[in-house]
């Protein structure tokens, strides 16, 4: 919106008045700018509407449920307000509406499936809440709905390459192989045709909104993630738009990502903006409806910028604590079946609840994961110039 307002409509009309204040408006063109705004605009959203949601919340009854069979010291969290992931995806689109330009399909795309897979997690939510459970929609159920929005995001950009201008190249970007950016079919060693990217992109998309589920479970814990992943994907995001970075770095050239700069950086503003609330002793919980929309909204992110497996070691955290809950899972199951008695790997899954059980304080292991974090996302941008 202020895009079309103070650069196209004022700047483009009086540009060539000799005026100060209108040439200062320029600035609205450069994609930079809009993102730092966008992200102090969606944690000023977070930050001034927060404490409204959580009373509003609390007034309605909204609490958490709590599996009886989790740590013990998460029962005093019972009843503590959820669903706050709504300020959220509220904070991220209201500030993507009002900095991006909106002309471009991939933007609409990732607005979309935000919208989508957090709306999967508001149903889930409510059934919870509704039949006072901890469980709400079946992991059928769940599965299925992320499967349709992801076959949504592969439709999209598959009819937008057949019929009209956008140019998704459906070549793997791998990294610190650079061969591997190139998105000519005749040329690229790494060209899998769209048919076969369609289960990639339901790998990525599920495997990410189920990493950042899992993640949350403490105080602070995934936001916080989110925040760090969010920061790495803002500057993979805007170098592999510039023709010049994308260039020098041999990444996929991808001009059409350009505005998910933009809404990268509104997510990591809110994403600060709700850990104001969320951070121990949490007062607000974001619930499935957060946790899916922003694991959705990641994964969007990573395909439309030929992130996919980069994502691996930005989003590290939320991979590990994916592969525990099906080591875990998978380890039982055979030993079940092979010897009679399952046996476990970890004392709890997600990992983060095994080293609550080891004795671990909650604070203490947010801190050390949000260390590994920070890490992971070093790590990702160090393998810019390893190709």
């Amino acid at each position: 919106m202020f895009y079309y307002l103070f650069y196209e409509l004022i700047y483009g009309h009086w540009k060539d008045q000799d005026w100060y204040l209108v040439k200062a408006l320029n600035v609205f063109q450069y994609v930079t700018f809009r993102t730092a705004y966008a992200s102090i605009t969606a944690m000023l959203i977070s930050l001034l509407f927060g404490r409204t949601l959580v009373d509003a919340l609390k007034k309605w009854n909204i609490g958490q449920q709590i599996r009886e069979e989790g740590p013990q010291a998460h029962l005093s969290k019972r009843d503590t307000p959820t669903m706050g992931g709504l300020l959220i995806i509220a904070s991220v689109i209201i500030s993507t509406l009002m900095w991006a330009r909106l002309n471009g399909l991939y933007i609409w795309i990732t607005i979309v499936a935000t919208l989508g897979f957090g709306a999967i997690g508001f149903a889930d939510d409510y059934i919870k809440l509704v039949k006072r459970r901890s469980l709400g929609l079946t992991g059928k159920q769940k599965i299925a709905f992320q499967l349709l929005i992801a076959i949504l995001v592969w439709g999209a950009l598959y009819v937008s390459t057949q019929y009209f201008a956008t140019k998704y190249s459906w070549n793997v970007s791998i990294p610190f192989f650079k061969s591997t950016a190139d998105p000519n079919p005749a040329t690229s060693i790494s060209y899998i045709g769209p048919h076969l990217y369609l289960a990639l992109i339901v790998g990525v998309l599920l495997g990410t909104t189920n990493g950042v589920n899992l993640t949350d479970g403490l105080d602070g814990l995934a936001i916080s993630i989110t925040f760090i992943a969010m920061g790495a994907l803002t500057a993979f995001t805007y170098l592999a738009s510039d023709a010049r970075w994308a260039t020098y770095l041999d990444l996929t050239h991808r001009p059409e990502a350009a505005e998910l700069t933009v809404f990268c950086g509104a997510m990591a503003g809110a994403s600060l903006g709700f850990l104001w609330f969320n951070a121990p002793p949490a007062e607000v919980f974001m619930g499935d409806v957060g946790s899916l929309a922003i694991g959705g909204a990641v994964g969007t992110i990573a395909v439309l910028t030929k992130q996919e497996f980069m994502l691996i070691m930005v989003g590290g955290v939320f991979v590990i604590e994916a592969l525990s809950v099906m080591l875990q899972v998978g380890v039982f199951k055979f030993t079940k079946r092979t010897t009679g008695v399952g046996k476990r790997v970890f004392k709890m899954t997600p990992l983060h609840h095994h080293f609550e059980m080891v004795g671990w304080k909650e604070s203490k292991i947010v801190f050390r994961f949000l260390i590994l974090a920070i890490l992971f996302a070093l790590l990702s941008l160090s393998t810019l110039k390893l190709r």
